[in-house]
C-alpha cells in the first residue's frame, strides 16, 4: 500500500504548460460534476484526486495518487499512541474556550475507479494548540461519514507541535465492509517536515489563509474496487436504540458499549453510529469488537 506513484502520472512541476492545464481542466470538471450531483463524464474518469491542485503560491504540487484502476491508494501511516475509540459523531472538533487558529479541512473520498464513496467513516484525532492530546475526554476527537458525493468537512484548529513530530492530523477511514485505513495529514512549509521520520509528502494537504483562520483540503483514495458510485442505504426515518444483547440490525442507532449478537457471535460497540448495510460487526473493526 505504500508504493510509489504510477510513473505514467509524472510530476506536474516537470510537465509542460499544456499538460498542466489539461490536468487542471479535468480536475475542475470532476469537482464541478460532483458538486452539481451529476454523472462524471467518462473522459474524466481517472483524473488525479482533486484537493491538491496547486500550492498556496507558485506551481502545482505533486498530485495525490490517481484514482483510476491500477494506481496506488492513499498510503497508510502509524496510528501512534494516542488513538481512543468511542469518539462522538460530529463534524466539528473545535473546542470552545481552547486557543488555536481555526482550521477547516475538506475533500472527497474516492475508490480505485475514481468514483466518490458514500458513508465512509472518518475518525479524526489531533493535538491541541499546546501539542497535547486529551486522553481523558474527547477534546479534538470525533468521527463523521462522507455524504452521497463522497465529501467530508472537518472544523478544528491547527494542531500544535510536540517533541519529535511535525504538525499533523490523524485519521482512520473505513468504507462499508472494507478494511480500515489509518493515516496522517500534513501541512506544507513546516520546518519539521524535513526532520520528522514519519512525514511523507504524499500526505500533504493544500493549505491557504482564510477569513478567521485557515482552510485545508485533501482527497483520499481507498482500496475499494468497482466502477459505480455507492448509493445511500435505505434506513428508517427515526433510528431506534435497542437494549444490549439484541441482534444487530441495519438502521439501528448504537451507542458505545452496546452488546449485540450477529451470526451467534457477541460484539461490543466501540463507537456510536447508525448501522448501515455493509457495516455488519465482522466487517467493521473500527465500530465493533468481538466479545
Amino acid at each position: 500500500m505504500d508504493g510509489e506513484h504510477n510513473s505514467a502520472e509524472g510530476n506536474p512541476q516537470d510537465a509542460s504548460g499544456d499538460e498542466t492545464q489539461r490536468q487542471f481542466s479535468r480536475k475542475t470538471v470532476l469537482r464541478a460534476a460532483l458538486a452539481a450531483g451529476v454523472a462524471v463524464p467518462a473522459a474524466f474518469i481517472g483524473a488525479p484526486a482533486l484537493a491538491r491542485t496547486a500550492k498556496t503560491s507558485g506551481g502545482p504540487l505533486e498530485p495525490t495518487p490517481s484514482c483510476h484502476d491500477g494506481d496506488e491508494p492513499t498510503i497508510p501511516q502509524t496510528e501512534g499512541p494516542y488513538f481512543k475509540p468511542n469518539s462522538p459523531e460530529r463534524t466539528s472538533i473545535r473546542e470552545p474556550g481552547y486557543p488555536g487558529t481555526n482550521l477547516t479541512v475538506s475533500g472527497y473520498v474516492f475508490g480505485l475507479a475514481c468514483q466518490p464513496l458514500n458513508r465512509v467513516l472518518l475518525d479524526f484525532w489531533q493535538a491541541d494548540d499546546d501539542g497535547a492530546y486529551d486522553n481523558t475526554t474527547y477534546r479534538f476527537r470525533g468521527h463523521q461519514f462522507t455524504d452521497a458525493q463522497g465529501q467530508f468537512k472537518l472544523t478544528t484548529i491547527v494542531p500544535g507541535l510536540y517533541p519529535g513530530r511535525t504538525r499533523h492530523i490523524h485519521v482512520k477511514l473505513q468504507a462499508p465492509g472494507r478494511p480500515v485505513l489509518t493515516t496522517q495529514l500534513y501541512f506544507p512549509g513546516e520546518p519539521r517536515n524535513n526532520t520528522d521520520t514519519i512525514f511523507d509528502p504524499r500526505l500533504l494537504m493544500t493549505v491557504r489563509d482564510a477569513p478567521g483562520g485557515r482552510e485545508a483540503s485533501y482527497d483520499f483514495v481507498l482500496r475499494v474496487p468497482g466502477s459505480k458510485p455507492t448509493t445511500t442505504p435505505t434506513q428508517p426515518t427515526t433510528p431506534t436504540t435497542p437494549p444490549s444483547g439484541t441482534t444487530w440490525a441495519a438502521g439501528t442507532s448504537y451507542t458505545a458499549g452496546t452488546r449485540v449478537t450477529y451470526n451467534g457471535q457477541t460484539y461490543v460497540c466501540l463507537q456510536g453510529h447508525t448501522a448501515q448495510p455493509g457495516w455488519e460487526p465482522p466487517t467493521t473493526p473500527s465500530l465493533w469488537q468481538a466479545a
